[in-house]
């Protein structure tokens, strides 16, 4: 079965990475189906039976955001807490993360090095991202490691950025091929 790949950006038009990562997967759509939220619902209202549906019809589900805050974008918490309903993904008769595997592919802006416990932020991406592991053991899905692209606010400015991101995109196909 095809992976979904859902993604979370509010600006994806002004992106680089992620529009970089989404560009390599477009080219393997018989593996990916790319599910923009912020593009299929502006206003913000999710149709939970739309979304629930597209899940279940695919095999693999992965969650793109960039970081922001610290946390992920709004639109992504409101998801999880809209789709992943009692009766659906949890409780009695809850069941359609059970065994399915998911991951998390992240952007942030800030360097790697600044997400250590010695760093700048004393703590790391893993731990920032420690909600969306107990959720998915929460509902039973077989969670993956996240995959991460670092500094992505330093854009042109950095020396080898280009070079970075574009092996980046590769190693997320490759990172996906393998879930």
């Amino acid at each position: 079965m095809k992976t979904l790949v859902i993604v979370f950006h509010p600006a994806i038009d002004k992106s680089v990475a992620n529009k970089r990562w989404l560009q390599e997967l477009a080219r393997h759509p018989q593996r990916y189906t790319i599910h923009h939220v912020h593009q299929a619902y502006p206003d913000g209202n999710i149709d939970v039976a739309q979304e629930q549906a597209l899940v279940e019809a695919h095999g693999n589900v992965v969650l793109q955001f960039p970081l922001y805050w610290f946390n992920c974008p709004p639109l992504l918490k409101k998801w999880l807490d809209d789709v992943l309903a009692y009766g659906w993904a949890y409780g009695t008769g809850g069941v359609a993360f059970k065994g399915r595997k998911v991951a998390l592919a992240v952007t942030a802006g800030i360097r790697q090095e600044d997400f250590t416990p010695e760093g700048k932020w004393r703590v790391t991406l893993a731990q920032l991202l420690a909600p969306f592991d107990v959720t998915l053991d929460y509902v039973g899905a077989e969670k993956r490691p996240f995959f991460a692209f670092y500094g992505a606010e330093d854009g042109p400015k950095e020396a080898g950025y280009a070079e970075r991101l574009e092996s980046s995109a590769h190693d997320y196909v490759r990172f996906l091929a393998a879930l």
